[in-house]
């Protein structure tokens, strides 16, 4: 029986590991969000804004923006002028690698694959480059989790109750 073109899945749960998130959102104050879009309805730009909220410098990276959230957007990685903590990653994962690679060039110190977002090689990469690495999770339900700011609405209230409201 061959195996040939057989690839073993990858086992991502070495990947979500909670001290490691944990440590990376306690340790990061910059993060570079590829792919931030200024629709308000897309995903990227929700994750952008509560991360702004609980005092995250956020660097837009998407060559289809000027400006995100009230911040300069840039087209690559390699433009931003200012360090960067963490890439989180809102692209197709075929475009990994390259993001991986930039990420090792600019000396980040994490690469966090949001939902769906799962790259063999560019996790490789960026751990070759000695990134710690996030793959398949999000960056703000991990933040809302680990930190204690989860609602069931994926917002924190500020009231911490036991009764219900009134309908």
């Amino acid at each position: 029986m061959s195996t040939a073109g057989t690839a073993k899945p990858l086992d991502l749960t070495r990947y979500q590991d909670p001290a490691t998130m944990l440590g990376i959102l306690r340790s990061a104050r910059t993060v570079a969000i590829v792919g931030l879009s200024s629709n308000t309805l897309r995903a990227s730009h929700f994750v952008g804004f509560y991360l702004q909220r609980h005092g995250y410098r956020i660097i837009p990276v998407n060559p289809h923006e000027t400006e995100v959230l009230g911040e300069q957007s840039y087209p690559s990685l390699l433009d931003v002028p200012l360090p960067i903590d963490l890439v989180d990653v809102f692209r197709a994962s075929d475009a990994v690698p390259g993001i991986a690679h930039e990420a090792v060039q600019i000396r980040a110190k994490a690469l966090w694959l949001q939902f769906n977002v799962i790259s063999p090689e560019g996790i490789a990469i960026a751990e070759q480059g000695g990134l710690h690495v996030v793959v398949d999770r999000c960056v703000k339900v991990e933040h809302a989790r680990h930190l204690g700011r989860m609602h069931w609405y994926g917002l924190n209230t500020g009231i911490v109750t036991s009764r219900r409201a009134k309908l």
